[in-house]
């Protein structure tokens, strides 16, 4: 079962034996060698597993910093560096440079691109002026710059191929997110929930940069790109103008739903997925019904853009909870039978499982005990209401200025972007999350483009008689268990990395990267490095060594006060004040650290 994963997952074995040639069948192959790191996410399935092994639990303690590097840039640093053969891609937050380092030469710069943006972008940046990561393909490196242009580099010299606009920053809409290709396109989101943007995923030629298809979150069925009787939620038709009949007159044309998260894809079905994010505004009362198809889950072709599923986690949000998390492709057994997996931490703070090929619907538990809003999801199939959240009246925020007090989790969710982990040799996931919750107002809102199209005023804070603001878990998808957890101080708002060492890796906002132990959560190792960590452990071998990757430079959402300079606990919708203590245990900093074996 692990090498069939390991293969089908990454892509390799389905796309030869059809015998379809795409102009990144050298990535194809590449994304077999674990020694490079050649996707965002590490492979297609999102599974952010290495084979490596050289480090293991025995070991890991004696890891040394190797080398290091600034990026000259003191925001959030999120995402991780590509690794492709003897070349590492290093990126950084706005105004977003591209190194290429040369690992045969102490990392010596072989070219560095920075594009010249409009600051003007900064303050339409929701949550920091963070990047998730560079995409490689086809001698290209391609990156998603905060302005919305998409750009494909020359990865042997820097210099521009093409490049295509992808949004209107005047609007609000921005680029965050890590651009992913599949076969001959390159796939991005957008980013600008906070202001009413009418988000989408589009793809784009990989050659010339062309728009080949694009599919919004909202609106008319050829707007969403949806079949009203091919297009299933829970195993049936979603109908004509299901989204439509969800939004109160041209609503949806203001609605959110952005995908500023990651996408996965499965090459045997040839269907990508991604999740969308809130409905905009954050007063719910000002738009009634479900709004789909926000805090959705979509399966789709990327060939064409047409959704084959669709599952809908949080109807009519009230509380913020983004359904943009990765979704982490596996197979597995469940109740006896082999299945195709889809595994997704949503903020709502619910674990879901479901057939990604069918999208049924097999787990939804809360992979946080403290989780409120809800008393769980309806599972019973011959119910009206089957797959939809129960909400707990007391933790509703329809009541427009009431401040709700006591919601958990926060609208920063169980778990933000930061992506989880899944080790095939333990089959189990291991997860960065948030343990937080909020005292939520909202309020009446009026939409002018290019404005903050909230209506929500926050408080962040621990659990009542707790004291810790995360937990790093491992976690049974299958059966919707937590099988351990270990507290932080702070949110774990790092990526994780599993490997086949028995380790699995993760960072503090603190600063820490830390090793624990695959079964047992036991803590290895942990090195402080200069800021705190919102980025992705990476790893990969050159000349015969194994290392271990990770950006620190401390921000995104939890660490936006230290980003930004900003003080009033309410700033940063809530979390300034959440993370205050957060100043006395790191600063700014924008440094990529390497560590190996002695």
């Amino acid at each position: 079962m692990r090498n069939f994963l390991l293969s089908t997952c990454v892509g390799a074995v389905a796309i030869f034996v059809t015998g379809a040639a795409h102009a990144n069948d050298d990535l194809i192959k590449m994304s077999q060698n674990p020694k490079d790191w050649v996707m965002p996410t590490g492979d297609y399935a999102n599974q952010r597993y290495s084979k490596l092994k050289q480090i293991t639990a025995d070991n890991v303690g004696k890891l040394q910093v190797a080398w290091t590097f600034s990026t000259g840039v003191l925001r959030g640093h999120e995402g991780g560096p590509l690794v492709i053969g003897d070349v590492m891609y290093v990126h950084g937050p706005f105004p977003n440079p591209v190194y290429a380092l040369d690992l045969k030469n102490d990392a010596k710069i072989l070219w560095k691109y920075e594009p010249k943006q409009d600051p003007n972008v900064i303050p339409v940046m929701c949550c920091d002026t963070v990047n998730r990561g560079l995409a490689y393909a086809d001698g290209k490196i391609f990156l998603h710059q905060a302005d919305t242009t998409l750009v494909a580099l020359d990865a042997k010299d820097g210099k521009v191929v093409w490049q295509a606009k992808n949004g209107d920053p005047s609007k609000g809409e921005t680029g965050t997110s890590a651009p992913m290709v599949i076969k001959d396109k390159v796939l991005i989101g957008i980013s600008g929930g906070e202001f009413g943007v009418d988000c989408h995923v589009t793809a784009y030629d990989l050659k010339s940069g062309k728009q080949a298809w694009r599919a919004h979150s909202q609106g008319p069925d050829d707007h969403l790109l949806v079949d009203p009787e091919k297009t299933t939620a829970l195993g049936k038709p979603i109908g004509k103008d299901s989204s439509l009949k969800t939004w109160q007159g041209d609503q949806w044309k203001t609605g959110g739903g952005c995908t500023w998260g990651w996408i996965s894809y499965d090459p045997q079905l040839n269907l990508i997925y991604y999740g969308s994010g809130n409905p905009s505004t954050w007063n719910p009362s000002q738009r009634p019904g479900d709004n789909k198809w926000s805090m959705t889950v979509f399966a789709r072709n990327p060939d064409t853009g047409m959704a084959k599923w669709v599952y809908q986690m949080t109807p009519h949000d009230e509380w913020d909870y983004d359904g943009v998390n990765e979704m982490i492709l596996t197979d597995q057994q469940i109740g006896g039978q082999a299945r195709k997996l889809l595994t997704h931490f949503d903020r709502n703070g619910l674990g879901y499982t479901l057939d990604r090929d069918t999208g049924e619907l097999l787990v939804a538990e809360k992979f946080d005990p403290k989780v409120n809003w809800t008393s769980g999801v309806d599972m019973n199939k011959s119910s009206p209401t089957y797959g939809r959240p129960k909400v707990v009246p007391e933790y509703s925020t329809e009541k427009a200025d009431v401040n709700h007090k006591g919601i958990c989790p926060a609208a920063l969710g169980s778990k933000d972007e930061q992506p989880a982990a899944y080790s095939p040799d333990t089959g189990l996931f291991y997860v960065p999350t948030n343990h937080v919750c909020i005292d939520y107002e909202p309020f009446r809102v009026s939409y002018t483009a290019g404005q903050p199209y909230v209506g929500a005023t926050l408080s962040m804070y621990p659990p009542p008689g707790e004291s810790n603001m995360g937990n790093f878990i491992a976690w049974d998808g299958k059966t919707g268990k937590i099988v351990w957890s270990v507290p932080e101080q702070f949110s774990v708002w790092s990526g994780a990395l599993a490997t086949a060492g028995g380790v699995v890796f993760y960072g503090t906002l603190e600063g820490y990267l830390k090793a624990v132990d695959a079964k047992t959560g036991k803590e290895l190792y942990k090195f402080k490095t200069p800021s705190g960590i919102i980025g992705n452990v990476t790893t990969y071998e050159h000349g015969g060594k194994q290392y271990i990757a990770i950006l620190s430079g401390v921000g995104g959402w939890a660490g936006i006060g230290l980003a930004a300079g900003l003080t009033e606990p309410t700033e940063g919708l809530g979390a300034v004040g959440g993370y205050a203590a957060l100043k006395n245990y790191t600063s700014l900093g924008g440094q990529l650290t390497v560590f190996a074996l002695p």
